[in-house]
């Protein structure tokens, strides 16, 4: 392998199948690495995962080569030590000609340039939904990474825009490259969609919120509107694992009396997630603060009617197709449930508008993007 260019792809946030922490960021980093199985590379690309589990859903391919950190990962006291420690050794061992930084930070030093995708910045803009200590790491190391990037990925232009004034990164080093939404989230035929809800004993109708239970997707409002409204027959399921804080959206949904109405059935596996979006009424999102936003995408997807708030990112991701509200605003909430109850057509339009809006992104054409930026890297530091 000597004189071969080399790329490091850090993968540590690569979640374990069947649980939580496979959505999110760790949903980019496997659809990544799967693009890029498919795509002639500038380079060889080597993935750093976090722990052998990762090398049993990792997809096979000659330009793609794995090497696993000494100690598993799971911890994020263990993996921030290993990340600004050990790894950069290990890059330089390696022989890495540039790092991709899949989530905001980069090592304190690497022996290559870098490129950093940025997530969000929420742990900013949000910092009264975030523990001190994930706003203070993030805070500084998000801001040390992005300014010696050779280059930053923001996986939306509202993310751009946020980096470009709030991290004061030129704007030519920014590149906007959107993530994608998989093929299973489509519309389904009804039959499957029923025996699915007979099978774990769903309600008929049901308004759908998938995403961690945590005070950033401002659940407590989506749970007050759905008190002023309380349609009959039709019950609020909130799908998800429980983040910090989530004790409140519990308190509050037994003083509003509605706990035989809100559900909780926890981490739904993403396999089955297409079948509770297709059975879903509508699909509410309204959140404080979104990098992007991927289950409103999914939900569009598959066509159910999606209310998503005005903030952050999320009117640039559901554009045309979905119905928007303000994030504090609960009156507009409830009428947005009342409307989609009520209107067949507005309901049509919506699945319509909504299943336009998602073939736009598509994850082939991330992994593409993200190439083509590597290609770019290399080249510059080549020449």
């Amino acid at each position: 392998m000597k004189g071969k260019k080399r790329i490091g792809i850090q993968a540590f946030l690569w979640g374990e199948a069947g649980t939580y922490r496979q959505s999110g960021v760790s949903s980019y980093i496997r659809h990544l690495i799967q693009g890029l199985a498919g795509i002639a590379l500038p380079a060889e690309a080597l993935v750093y995962l976090p722990f052998p589990e990762a090398l049993e859903t990792f997809p096979s391919a000659p330009h793609l080569q794995t090497r696993l950190s000494l100690l598993p990962l799971r911890k994020p006291t263990v993996r921030i030590l290993w990340e600004h420690l050990a790894f950069p050794w290990h890059l330089w061992k390696d022989g890495i000609h540039l790092l991709h930084a899949t989530m905001n930070v980069a090592p304190l030093w690497t022996p290559c340039p870098i490129v950093v995708t940025v997530m969000d910045l929420a742990f900013w803009r949000c910092p009264q939904v975030h523990p001190r200590g994930r706003r203070l790491y993030l805070g500084l190391l998000t801001r040390l990474s992005v300014r010696r990037a050779r280059a930053v990925i923001a996986i939306s232009d509202y993310t751009r825009r946020e980096v470009e004034t709030l991290l004061r990164v030129p704007a030519g080093r920014i590149r906007v490259i959107y993530p994608g939404v998989d093929a299973d989230f489509r519309p389904l035929p009804l039959e499957e969609v029923e025996d699915f809800r007979r099978r774990r004993g769903l309600p008929e109708r049901y308004f759908l919120y998938v995403g961690n239970l945590e005070p950033r997707k401002n659940l407590l409002r989506l749970v007050q509107a759905y008190a002023r409204l309380r349609p009959a027959g039709v019950f609020l399921i909130l799908v998800g694992a429980r983040g910090w804080g989530y004790a409140e959206i519990f308190r509050e949904v037994e003083v509003l009396g509605l706990a035989d109405r809100v559900l909780f059935p926890g981490f739904v596996p993403r396999e089955e997630l297409p079948l509770w979006y297709n059975g879903a009424e509508a699909f509410f999102y309204p959140s404080l603060y979104e990098g992007f936003g991927l289950p409103p995408l999914e939900a569009m997807a598959c066509g159910t009617p999606v209310v998503v708030s005005t903030a952050a990112s999320l009117p640039e991701v559901v554009g045309p197709g979905g119905l928007q509200v303000g994030a504090e605003d609960v009156e507009a909430m409830a009428e947005a449930m009342r409307r989609l109850l009520e209107e067949a057509e507005l309901r049509a339009e919506l699945r319509r508008r909504g299943l336009a809006q998602a073939r736009r992104f598509r994850w082939e054409k991330m992994a593409w993007e993200t190439a083509d930026l590597y290609r770019q890297l290399l080249e510059e530091q080549f020449l």
